[in-house]
């Protein structure tokens, strides 16, 4: 659904080419309004902080300060930014890198427009974003080392079920708080107790590992 009012914008990429297609994307789109562009991480976090846009699109390989480190300073602050790597590489690690450094999201360069549009939107309205074949890596990436806890196993209350529920249906935190009536920071608490009990550490980890035991990926 599109937001009434655009949802603010700063690109961190270190390409001015790619950062000029991805502002005539949006700007056509209309869904976003692009605040800040920044070439390197340090001018990235100097106009995050300044700016505090609703979205950041952080590139993973730069010089000098790579987006793993950009956004371990960004989510260190707390700021409410959502942040989705928009990057070349589909290596697992760099995926669960980015994901357990707190992404919002991880989408490949190399997607069509109009779907990398659909993603921001999901990440937009507070979903986890990742691409199908992603999805699957990171799912296969969990299987294979992880090895996470059976949630009857570890123990998780009805409460922590619940919110593991909603985590893996894409809801963040505010959501969650608002459909179970409770306070965000509660939340908060929940998905850190369920995060350890269950091996895992982060919530996109925790929402791709939850849909795919459901399909049984998880019970071989």
């Amino acid at each position: 659904m599109k937001p009434d009012t655009p949802q603010t914008l700063l690109v961190i990429d270190d390409h001015p080419l790619f950062r000029k297609a991805v502002l005539q994307l949006v700007d056509m789109a209309g869904d976003f309004v692009v605040v800040g562009e920044a070439s390197s991480g340090t001018e990235g976090l100097e106009l995050a902080q300044k700016l505090q846009p609703d979205m950041i699109l952080l590139d993973l390989n730069m010089k000098q300060m790579n987006g793993i480190e950009v956004l371990k300073v960004i989510k260190s602050w707390g700021m409410d930014s959502r942040v989705v790597m928009l990057t070349v590489s589909d290596e697992a690690s760099d995926l669960v890198a980015a994901l357990r450094a707190g992404a919002d999201g991880y989408l490949l360069k190399e997607m069509e427009p109009e779907d990398l549009m659909i993603k921001l939107k999901e990440a937009a309205a507070g979903q986890v974003t990742l691409t199908e074949r992603l999805t699957r890596l990171l799912a296969h990436s969990l299987r294979e080392d992880n090895k996470p806890k059976d949630p009857d196993q570890a123990g998780l209350t009805d409460q922590e079920s619940r919110i593991l529920d909603l985590i893996a249906q894409g809801k963040s935190n505010k959501l969650i708080a608002r459909e179970l009536n409770i306070a965000e920071g509660t939340v908060k608490v929940h998905v850190k107790h369920l995060l350890r009990k269950l091996n895992l550490r982060s919530r996109v980890e925790a929402a791709v590992w939850a849909v795919d035991r459901r399909r049984g990926g998880t019970s071989a």
